[in-house]
C-alpha cells in the first residue's frame, strides 16, 4: 500500500486547507505523544485554517527517538479517525513543521527554544515527568531528571531543565520570554509548572529566576479527549478510510474539549477558532475533569482488572458497576466549584456515554499507569474535602481499596514509586490491612493519614 500524502486522499478526508510549504515554527511541543497529535495539534490545524500564522508546531520527544522517526518519514503527517456511533472519519494533520529526539540532538531544541519565532512552549509529557516533590509540592531533589539538570544546566535532559536552559539562552540574547503551556493532568498545572521552574532557575541564578517571573507566563489548561493507545487495528482502520497506509494513524472519540487561561506574553495561535474555550479561571473545569472523568477512570480501570476486564466499554457493558460510577460521580459534585456554561448532570450522562462508547478500545491496564501520581489529584483531594464538609467519604475510600486489592493481587505496577508500593503490598497487618499503603512517604495527605475511620473504610474491603 502506498505511503500517505496529501496528493491522494479521497474526498472523505479533511486535511490542511492552509499551505503547508508557508507554514513556519511557532510551537514548541515538548512529548510527541498520541494525545498531544490528537487534541492541540488537531485544535493547531483548525486555528491555522480560520487564521494563518507563523504557527508551526516542532514536536519534541524527550528520550525515544522511535515516534520522532516515524513522524520523519511520513513529514510531519498522519490521520486522526473518530469512532462514534454516526460512524468513522478521518482527518490528516499537518500542522507539525519539524520534529526532534532530545536525547540525539539536544543542540536542537536548545535553539529552537532561543530562536524568537518561538513564542509558546506547549507540554505533555506525564505526571511523573515534572519531578512534583508529593510531600512539599516543591522540586524533587532526587527525580533523576532534577538533579541531572540542576547538576549541568547547560546540558538539560529533563522538561524542567529544558525549560529554563531555553529561557536563560533567550535572557542572554535579549529575546522575550516564551509562554509555557502546560496540558498534563495537574491541578492548577500552570502554577505548578511555574513554581517548579522559578525554583530550579533560583537554585541556579536568582536573577535568571526574576527575570523569568517577570517575562514569561505559565497559563493553566484543561484539556480533555480520550484516546487510546494505536494498534494494528487501529492503522488497518486508517488504510481503508485514507486508501494508503499511515502507521501513525491514531483512533479517536468525537468528544474534544481545551480551556485555556488567557494568558500569553507573546501572541498565541487562535485556538478558539478549532473550539477552545479562553477563561480567566480554568480552576473549576479543571477539577470537574479531573475529579469527574480522570477519578471514574481510575475507578473503571481497576473495577476491569480486577474482572478481568480488559477495556473501558467492557466494564461499562455490566450493569452493576457501571451503577459504582454513578455512586462515585454523586459523591465528586458536592465537591466541585460552580462551572461556568456547564450542567454538571449533562456533563455525567456525556461521560457515561463516551466511557460506553464500544468503538474506543481504552485498555484498564494503560489507565492504571501511575497511579501514586494520579490518585492525590483524583481521588485524595475529593476524599479530603468530603471529610472537611462532615462526609464519610466511602465512595473515596472504595477507589482506594480496589488500587490496593488490584496492586496486590498482581503483585505488580506500572509506576514511579513501584518499589515501594509492591514494598507495601507484601507488608499486611491483618489488624490493619492498608497501613503499609498509607505508611507511604508523601503518598496520602497528612488528613487522610489521621483520618482513622476513613482508613477503616478502605479496610473495610481489602
Amino acid at each position: 500500500m502506498e505511503r500517505l500524502s496529501l496528493t491522494k486522499l479521497p474526498a472523505s478526508v479533511a486535511g490542511p486547507t492552509y499551505d503547508r510549504a508557508a507554514l513556519r515554527p511557532g510551537i514548541v511541543h515538548i512529548g510527541l505523544d498520541a494525545f498531544h497529535r490528537a487534541h492541540q495539534a488537531v485544535y493547531t490545524q483548525r486555528a491555522l485554517s480560520k487564521d494563518f500564522g507563523a504557527w508551526g508546531i516542532v514536536a519534541v520527544n524527550l528520550r525515544s527517538a522511535e515516534p520522532v522517526e516515524a513522524l520523519q518519514a511520513q513529514d510531519g503527517l498522519y490521520s486522526v479517525v473518530v469512532r462514534g456511533s454516526a460512524g468513522d472519519t478521518a482527518e490528516v494533520i499537518g500542522a507539525t513543521v519539524d520534529w526532534v529526539c532530545a536525547a540525539t540532538d539536544r543542540q536542537k531544541v536548545l535553539d529552537y527554544l532561543a530562536d524568537a519565532s518561538i513564542r509558546v512552549v506547549t507540554l505533555t509529557v506525564s505526571e511523573k515527568a515534572y519531578g512534583l516533590h508529593p510531600a512539599t509540592g516543591g522540586l524533587d531533589l532526587g527525580h533523576p531528571a532534577v538533579a541531572a539538570d540542576l547538576a549541568h544546566p547547560h546540558a538539560p535532559t529533563g522538561v524542567l531543565g529544558f525549560l529554563v536552559e531555553g529561557l536563560a539562552l533567550r535572557r542572554s540574547k535579549g529575546i522575550p520570554a516564551y509562554t509555557v503551556l502546560c496540558c498534563d493532568n495537574l491541578p492548577s498545572n500552570g502554577r505548578i509548572v511555574r513554581r517548579l521552574v522559578l525554583e530550579m532557575a533560583e537554585r541556579r541564578d536568582p536573577d535568571l529566576a526574576r527575570w523569568i517571573a517577570d517575562n514569561g507566563a505559565f497559563p493553566c489548561s484543561m484539556v480533555d479527549r480520550i484516546v487510546p493507545a494505536a494498534t494494528d487495528a487501529t492503522r488497518s482502520l486508517a488504510g481503508a478510510l485514507l486508501g494508503v497506509e499511515d502507521r501513525l494513524a491514531l483512533e479517536t472519540e468525537p468528544f474534544l474539549q481545551w480551556v485555556i487561561e488567557d494568558n500569553f506574553v507573546s501572541g498565541r495561535p487562535a485556538w478558539e477558532a478549532g473550539g477552545a474555550i479562553f477563561a480567566s479561571h480554568v480552576e473549576p473545569y479543571e477539577k470537574m475533569k479531573l475529579r469527574l472523568l480522570n477519578g471514574s477512570h481510575t475507578l473503571i480501570a481497576h473495577l476491569g482488572l480486577l474482572n478481568g476486564l480488559e477495556y473501558v466499554r467492557d466494564v461499562m457493558a455490566v450493569p452493576e458497576l457501571v451503577d459504582q460510577v454513578h455512586r462515585h460521580m454523586e459523591a465528586v459534585v458536592p465537591t466541585l466549584d460552580p462551572v461556568p456554561g456547564i450542567d454538571l448532570d449533562q456533563y455525567q450522562r456525556q461521560l457515561i456515554e463516551r466511557f460506553a462508547n464500544k468503538a474506543i478500545a481504552h485498555r484498564n491496564i494503560q489507565i492504571a499507569m501511575d497511579c501514586s501520581q494520579k490518585l492525590p489529584q483524583r481521588i485524595f483531594a475529593a476524599a479530603v474535602e468530603t471529610l472537611a464538609a462532615g462526609g464519610n467519604a466511602a465512595e473515596f475510600a472504595h477507589v482506594v481499596a480496589l488500587w490496593i486489592t488490584v496492586v496486590r493481587k498482581r503483585m505488580d505496577c506500572d509506576d514511579p514509586r513501584r518499589e515501594e508500593i509492591l514494598a507495601a503490598a507484601r507488608t499486611v497487618d491483618p489488624a490493619d490491612p492498608s497501613a503499609s499503603f498509607f505508611a507511604i512517604n508523601g503518598l496520602f495527605p497528612p488528613e487522610l493519614v489521621a483520618a482513622r475511620a476513613w482508613r477503616d473504610l478502605v479496610n473495610g474491603e481489602l
